[in-house]
């Protein structure tokens, strides 16, 4: 560990963007789809841009201003991985509402010429208009510059705004900073109703929709071939005679015959009309033999002894599967045969929804599922022919429930927000409406609500050296109307609250994922509540050093678990840690301006994660090869690992700074935390590559141990007990997989410790860690060692 890591400087390896060249170029020659291979051909476009960019200087990939000669808060076009390709996100060819514009205000069709136009009192009026009435649209945050100008100059603030066009201007001919016309009204400002998908998504799903092959070749076979084939079957049973009804033991006569003739001709016409079951064609079918054996007498030719034998076989066989046409068996089998026949396809109640949401304003939710989701009604059934009362399939149902807008704790209860990953994809919406409320005018609150949302569709830069993404007060325009802004501080720290305790307690076995922990930290500044919120860090990136928020976040996590089951299962000497931080702010203090200028990191703290990582052994089984051993990567993920526990990954911060609570408790989300642990050791059974999943389980594991460890000391006793009867319902490779993590958290609950490789009682007690450099006695299956020994 070097301790004096900040002043360390790494630069990005362009091996990354070559392998995304090479595979975006093999896609481009060998994929059969002509979409993937235009999108394949788009990527080189953009890896060619960056590997240009790096080889010839213009790229710096790592750095928070990746390209030269563009200051931080421009956006910039972001590939996989964070690399910058060295284009704006404002810039490239002229849009196409900036042509038009240019052609209204009567300019050049160029970026310049317009923004020159819009510091004219013609260009000002314009904008003035578009505060108004807020119909704009604002996909990058450039776009809402010149607005933000307009807005001073109007409420008098001159300065302001002469200052803001000044660090705008050099860039005037690259970027586009006027906002983008729209017929829409603006979002509203209600917080309490999102939606994930608009009604366009699910009536474009629901066009794209076709017909199941395989549904319509049944429903064919119900309605229309299985009851021909009663017929056949009855009119041969007319040629049966003696009491084992063997066919053909009586001679047809004219009538027989005609009446044959009309069957087949009726035949050929069905088989004309319907043409999804090809099953009738098939002579070795019994329809097939009874239709060809038909033919032939017709026809005036006698059946050989062959044919006729496989007639009277297939004449056989129809009645004893079915019984008589007519008889009581046979009739009731039709009758559901034709009621499930009846039934209404898929496509075609698709095509009933798609009628209803056309209705509805595409571009927003579905305050209202009720009347979408109906059963077909009568006037639906006079046009289009389904029976009125059909409900709809839930498959259908699925696609619309995507559209339905409500609070975000109903999506996540209704499933409609499955994840975390999910829910950080909505988050920025109430964020940006909270953090535009602090705006007391109306259209400048509108503006900064936009501003918002489309700041939050910037993409990541891949960083290096300690340096932190670009913030939205960081923007310009947001800089300039600073001073407007008043006190949020409550409404931050509410909606803090309710999005902290949503998290936890929709996906209590999954780790914040960094956009949400991005989001939450916006509303942790704003509230002003003193709680660091932590990221996951990236292990193939990892620098040894962190921040010194991870310090002050493992203080905290201290204050709320000093003496705690999750102190003594982790080995962690919370005091210590409070020491350590009380010297490290006394150092920090103390550092001259030059000092203060360079990144700064918490030695002490990394040196504490590494000590621990190098401690803490896996106990791996030696009798089985593992290709991560001796892995930097890993190596990195052993020491991120340890930060994490000693921060509780933000769960501590939340609880003691933030104030969650979440019902029913921190014993169920300790119970369903371990269904989630559950759920993940059996997918590592016969895992060819079993550590990412291992590495998942260990982090479901400690939201496990940290949910248990704010229970009293008998309820966790009885968690334990019901975890322990959990884990043998479940196969046998899971529950041995897990009683050594078992019987390590009943050790300390009980008072034991581990010892120093996180191991007790001979290795029959395991502490549960993640990351491994050298195998992991999780990937072992116990009970085939047993079977083997014995």
């Amino acid at each position: 560990m070097n301790d004096d890591a900040d002043q360390q400087h790494l630069t990005a390896n362009p091996g990354y963007a070559q392998g995304q060249l090479a595979k975006a170029f093999t896609i481009a020659l060998t994929h059969e789809d002509a979409d993937t291979r235009r999108r394949a051909e788009g990527r080189m476009t953009r890896w060619r841009a960056v590997l240009a960019g790096m080889a010839g200087g213009l790229l710096s990939i790592g750095s928070r201003t990746p390209v030269a000669g563009l200051p931080a808060w421009v956006t910039p076009e972001v590939v996989h991985g964070g690399f910058a390709t060295g284009t704006p996100g404002a810039g490239g060819p002229l849009q196409p509402y900036e042509t038009r514009l240019a052609e209204r205000f009567g300019v050049p069709a160029d970026r310049r010429a317009l923004f020159a136009h819009c510091l004219t009192d013609t260009g000002l009026t314009w904008l003035w208009g578009q505060l108004n009435s807020g119909r704009y649209e604002v996909t990058v945050p450039e776009e809402g510059a010149l607005l933000t100008m307009a807005w001073l100059v109007r409420h008098g603030e001159t300065a302001a705004a002469l200052d803001l066009v000044a660090e705008l201007e050099p860039f005037a001919d690259q970027l586009r900073f006027l906002p983008r016309p729209s017929a829409d009204r603006p979002e509203s400002d209600v917080t309490d109703a999102l939606h994930r998908r608009t009604v366009s998504d699910p009536v474009d799903r629901l066009v794209r929709r076709r017909p199941n092959a395989a549904v319509e070749t049944q429903r064919e076979a119900l309605a229309v071939w299985q009851p021909f084939g009663d017929e056949l079957l009855v009119h041969w049973l007319e040629t049966a005679g003696g009491e084992d009804g063997r066919v053909l033991e009586l001679t047809p006569d004219a009538d027989w015959l005609e009446r044959g003739a009309a069957l087949l001709s009726r035949y050929r016409q069905l088989a004309e009309e319907h043409t999804h079951c090809g099953k009738h064609r098939n002579p070795k079918e019994n329809l097939g033999i009874l239709r060809g054996a038909l033919e032939e007498t017709v026809a005036g030719r006698v059946l050989d002894a062959r044919r006729l034998g496989l007639l009277r076989h297939a004449v056989a066989s129809m009645v004893r599967r079915r019984g008589l046409p007519g008889s009581a068996a046979h009739t009731e089998l039709r009758r559901v045969q034709r009621a499930q026949a009846a039934l209404p396809s898929h496509h075609a109640l698709a095509q009933v929804l798609v009628g209803r949401l056309a209705g509805l304003p595409q571009e927003s939710g579905i305050a209202d599922l009720a009347p979408v989701l109906a059963p077909v009604s009568e006037p639906e059934e006079r046009e289009t022919g389904l029976p009125a009362g059909a409900q709809l399939p839930p498959v259908l149902r699925r696609v619309v429930e995507g559209a339905l807008s409500a609070p975000v704790a109903t999506l996540v209860e209704r499933g409609v927000v499955p994840s975390a990953e999910v829910l950080a994809e909505l988050v920025p919406r109430l964020v940006a409406v909270t953090t535009a409320r602090s705006y007391d005018d109306p259209a400048l609150r509108t503006l900064m609500a936009a501003n918002y949302r489309a700041f939050r569709n910037r993409r990541s830069l891949l960083l290096l050296n300690l340096e932190r993404q670009v913030r939205i007060e960081e923007l310009p325009w947001v800089r300039a109307v600073a001073a407007q802004r008043g006190d949020g501080t409550a409404e931050a720290a509410l909606l803090l609250r309710q999005l902290g305790e949503l998290a936890v307690l929709g996906f209590p076995g999954t780790i914040l994922p960094n956009p949400l922990v991005r989001e939450l930290g916006v509303l942790a500044r704003q509230s002003e509540l003193g709680a660091p919120l932590v990221e996951e860090l990236a292990a193939d990136i990892f620098m040894d050093a962190f921040g010194p928020k991870f310090l002050v976040a493992a203080g905290i996590a201290g204050e709320l678990l000093g003496g705690s089951l999750y102190e003594r299962y982790y080995g962690i000497d919370y005091a210590a840690i409070r020491e350590l931080a009380i010297a490290e702010a006394s150092e920090s203090a103390g550092r001259g301006r030059a000092d203060r200028a360079r990144p700064r990191t918490s030695p002490g703290f990394a040196r504490l994660c590494a000590e621990r990582a190098a401690a803490a052994s896996s106990a791996p089984d030696r009798s089985k090869s593992d290709s991560s051993s001796g892995s930097w990567v890993a190596a990195n993920g052993k020491v991120i690992e340890q930060s994490q526990i000693l921060t509780t990954h933000n769960l501590a911060t939340l609880v003691h700074r933030v104030g969650i609570a979440p019902e029913p408790g921190w014993a169920d989300l300790a119970r369903r935390c371990f269904g989630t642990v559950c759920r993940l050791t059996a997918r590592v059974h016969r895992n060819p590559w079993p550590y990412p999943t291992i590495k998942d389980t260990a982090y479901a594991w400690r939201q496990l141990v940290f949910h248990l460890s704010l229970c009293p000391p008998a309820e966790q006793r009885r968690v334990l007990d019901e975890l322990e009867v959990e884990a043998a319902r479940h196969p046998a490779h899971v529950t041995a997989r897990l009683a050594p993590a078992l019987a390590g958290l009943r050790l300390v609950a009980e008072g034991g410790t581990f010892a120093p490789d996180g191991t007790a009682d001979g290795g029959r007690a395991r502490r549960l860690l993640g990351w491994s450099t050298d195998g992991h006695w999780l990937a072992t299956d116990p009970t085939a060692v047993e079977t083997k020994d014995s």
